[in-house]
C-alpha cells in the first residue's frame, strides 16, 4: 500500500503540477505570480509572456540570458524591441551537440538542422545521408569551428555548448543569427537533462507534443524510480575505465550517480559532493572498488570487447570482483546511439539497470523488458 501510494502520488505531481502549469499564462519573471514552467532542469527557466515565451538560460556558472519566443503572428511588444527575440516555428538552426539535433530528429524536425559539428562520431544514418547528400554541413569540432561555412549557412539560431574554454561570441556577430546556449549536459538529475527536449518544442512550434513527450517520460522514470524505494538489498556499483592512469569517475551528486540510486544500487562515491568528474589514480579506484558487484563501461572500441582484452590492456581490471564474476554492465555506443538519444531517454536507461539490479521488481507495463544501452558482457 505504501508503494502504491508514493507511485501514485509522484504521477499525480508530474501530470497536474507540470502539465497544469503550462496552460497559466504568465507575465515577466518579475512579476511575482510568474510561474517557471519547469519542473526538474536547474540550467533554464520558463515563462509564459504575453503570448509567447521567455526563456532564461544559464551560460555559465554566474551569467543568464534572456531570450523571447514569438510566433510569427504576434506582434512584438515594444518593451522588448532591444531584447533577443526567437520568431517560432524557426526555419533553420545550426546544432553542435548530437544531444540537440537528436530532439529535431524525434519530432520529425530535422530538416530544420543546416549544420552539426563531429558528424565523424555518429553513427546516425538519417543525419549521415543527409550530410553525403549536402543538405546538413559538418562544421569542425567544438574547438575549432568552421566560421566561413557558418556565415554561409546564416541560420536562425545556433544552438551552441557553452564550455568555459571556448569563446563562440563572434560566431553570432559574423552570422547574424542568435546564440542560444545550451547546457543541458550541466544538469544532475536525468529527467533535468531530458527536459531541455522542451526548448527545442518551442523553437519548432511543437511545444504541446513536446510537453506531452516529457510528461511519459517523467511518468515512466518516476513510477520505476519508486519501485526500487524500498529495496534494502543494494548491490554496489562503480564506472568507467581509466585514461592515461587518471579514473574520471562520476561525482556523488552526478546524472549517473543518481541513475544508480534510482535503480536501488549502491554507488561507490555516493558521499561525494560533486556533480562532475572526480579524477583518481588508478591504485585508488582498485582500494576502493574491488569488490563492487557491478561496473559500469561505456565503450566505443572499434575491436571486440571482451574479458580477454581487457585484461591484456591493464592487468589492475582483473583484480576486480566484478571483472571476476562476469558483472561488467557495458554499453556499445556504435550500436545504440547512446550519447544522441539516451539523455532524452532516461526511463531506458534506468530500466536497463534495475534490469541488472533488481529485475524481480520489473514488473505490468516493464515485465519481459530487454535492455537497450548497458547489457552484461558474457564473453
Amino acid at each position: 500500500m505504501y508503494r502504491f501510494i508514493i507511485i501514485l502520488l509522484s504521477i499525480t505531481y508530474i501530470l497536474f503540477s507540470c502539465n497544469n502549469q503550462s496552460k497559466v499564462e504568465n507575465k515577466d519573471k518579475n512579476d511575482k505570480n510568474a510561474l517557471n514552467l519547469v519542473c526538474y532542469a536547474k540550467n533554464f527557466e520558463l515563462y509564459s509572456y504575453n503570448s509567447g515565451y521567455k526563456i532564461v538560460i544559464a551560460n555559465s556558472v554566474s551569467q543568464k540570458s534572456d531570450f523571447y519566443l514569438f510566433n510569427d503572428s504576434i506582434v512584438i511588444p515594444k518593451e522588448l524591441e532591444e531584447k533577443p527575440i526567437i520568431r517560432t516555428p524557426i526555419k533553420s538552426a545550426i546544432a553542435f551537440s548530437s544531444t540537440q539535433w537528436s530532439i529535431f530528429q524525434k519530432l520529425g524536425e530535422i530538416d530544420i538542422i543546416k549544420g552539426v559539428l563531429e558528424s565523424d562520431y555518429t553513427e546516425n544514418d538519417e543525419i549521415l545521408n543527409l550530410i553525403s547528400e549536402g543538405k546538413i554541413l559538418d562544421l569542425g569540432t567544438s574547438n575549432q569551428v568552421d566560421t566561413e561555412k557558418v556565415i554561409h549557412l546564416q541560420t536562425d539560431i545556433i544552438l551552441y555548448t557553452p564550455y568555459s574554454t571556448v569563446d563562440y561570441s563572434n560566431l553570432g556577430e559574423l552570422s547574424g543569427s542568435i546564440m542560444l546556449p545550451f547546457p543541458d549536459y550541466l544538469e544532475s538529475h536525468p529527467l533535468g537533462r531530458a527536459e531541455w527536449m522542451k526548448v527545442v518544442g518551442l523553437l519548432c512550434g511543437k511545444e504541446n507534443e513536446t510537453e506531452e513527450w516529457f510528461n511519459e517520460v517523467a511518468r515512466r522514470y518516476e513510477t520505476l524510480s519508486n519501485l526500487c524505494l524500498e529495496t534494502e538489498d543494494k548491490p554496489s556499483v562503480f564506472s568507467d575505465l581509466p585514461f592515461e592512469n587518471q579514473w574520471y569517475v562520476p561525482g556523488g551528486n552526478s546524472y549517473i550517480a543518481q541513475i544508480f540510486k534510482d535503480a536501488g544500487a549502491d554507488y561507490i562515491w555516493k558521499d561525494n559532493k560533486s556533480t562532475g568528474s572526480l579524477h583518481i589514480d588508478a591504485e585508488s579506484v582498485l582500494l576502493k572498488a574491488q569488490q563492487a558487484d557491478y561496473w559500469r563501461v561505456i565503450n566505443s572500441y572499434d575491436v571486440p570487447f571482451t574479458y580477454e582484452r581487457l585484461a591484456e590492456e591493464n592487468e589492475l581490471y582483473p583484480l576486480f570482483k566484478a571483472f571476476k564474476e562476469r558483472q561488467l554492465l557495458v554499453c556499445d555506443v556504435r550500436d545504440c546511439g547512446y550519447f544522441e538519444h539516451s539523455q532524452y531517454e532516461p526511463d531506458i536507461l534506468l530500466a536497463d539497470f534495475i534490469y541488472h539490479f533488481h529485475p524481480e521488481l520489473l514488473k505490468d507495463e516493464w515485465e519481459n523488458y530487454v535492455p537497450k544501452y548497458f547489457k552484461r558482457l558474457i564473453k
